[in-house]
């Protein structure tokens, strides 16, 4: 297993909070990052995926001048996002996966996200599952 830290990343306080996460995690790990963007395309706007591409490069130039050695993979393929996270851990040998969850009401938590679901029932490796404060 390498020291790679996996992050699912979206736009919103989730995706914020997995990268803050992650950071700390590869920090402490003295490995390597790599942020998976997924959308199956073709329900957003060219604005909307100009506005994701730029926070993306804004994310990756950031991460990089803090010292971390950063790899981001935009997909917009038409798979399921937990198909692509799961194919690039697998791809990278990562140690650790991270996820952001949304706050859930109680009938939400039984229920759980599927796709934070669908990554902890399939992932190989360790998946670290955390809120937006």
């Amino acid at each position: 297993m390498s020291d790679s830290v996996v992050v699912g990343w979206i736009r919103g306080p989730e995706g914020q909070a997995a990268i803050d996460a992650a950071v700390e995690e590869t920090l402490r790990r003295k490995g390597r990052l790599v942020v998976v963007h997924s959308s199956r395309g073709g329900g957003e706007d060219a604005s909307e995926v100009v506005e994701i591409r730029d926070a993306l490069a804004d994310l990756e130039s950031r991460l990089s001048g803090e010292g971390l050695e950063v790899t981001v993979r935009d997909f917009v393929r038409g798979n399921d996002p937990v198909d692509d996270l799961i194919e690039v851990a697998g791809k990278e040998d990562a140690a650790l996966i991270v996820i952001g969850l949304r706050r859930r009401s109680p009938v939400g938590k039984l229920l759980m996200g599927s796709n934070a679901q669908a990554i902890l029932l399939r992932a190989d490796c360790p998946v670290l599952a955390v809120k937006a404060k």
